[in-house]
């Protein structure tokens, strides 16, 4: 099969057109322990708490990740939290990308340190992130970026990106592809100061 696939933020022609997030839906594992990570280390405000519909046996969280875009957890007291790495399959989640502040990044890390968690810093050339792991051994990824960009202009900032990595004959997409980018859209080049860290894969903590 062809990969030769169009890369472009344009909008498919295609029958049905999502409009955004609106939620993603983990199983967990009990009440408090999920409320103790996601409130209480990462900072999202609970905001919804009730049965889950689905199975009343079981509870329904609801929490706010930063930008009103939610992420759910089914959990249930009779479950043990377990923070080994989980496995991956077909279908299986790889991990989670949460907005951080560039301003707060050091912060990040070093509450972090602070709560316990483990984590890898990495820089990714056009963004840079801390990898780490919840609870129950899902990886978290806390990310921000290099440059500042228009929420309504990321994708085109992307696909713009990838377009001049692919002329550049460069593996990867890399700063000053993105650079590039956000002059040839007419977008102020608002570089973040962040700290130095090596460009890698994985997650050991």
């Amino acid at each position: 099969m062809s990969d030769d696939f169009e890369i472009t933020a344009d909008r498919p022609d295609s029958p049905i057109q999502t409009t955004g997030t609106d939620h993603i839906t983990l199983i967990g594992s009990n009440t408090e322990d999920t409320i103790a990570y996601y409130r209480d280390v990462l900072g999202m405000p609970l905001v919804l708490k009730q049965p889950n519909l689905d199975d009343p046996t079981s509870t329904h969280l609801f929490f706010d990740t930063g930008d009103g875009r939610i992420i759910t957890f089914f959990v249930s007291d009779d479950r043990q939290s377990n923070p080994a790495p989980l496995r991956h399959q077909i279908g299986s989640v790889h991990h989670l990308a949460f907005s951080i502040d560039p301003e707060r990044f050091v912060d990040t890390r070093e509450a972090l340190e602070e709560a316990g968690y483990g984590y890898n810093e990495f820089d990714r050339g056009i963004f840079h992130s801390l990898y780490t792991r919840d609870n129950n051994g899902l990886t978290i990824e806390l990310a921000t970026d290099k440059f500042s960009i228009p929420d309504d202009r990321r994708a085109e900032v992307l696909a713009t990106t990838q377009r001049i990595r692919e002329e550049d004959e460069s593996d990867f997409a890399e700063e000053r592809h993105m650079e590039a980018a956000l002059e040839e859209l007419g977008i102020e080049v608002d570089k973040q100061e962040l700290p130095d860290a090596p460009t890698g894969a994985g997650v050991d903590n």
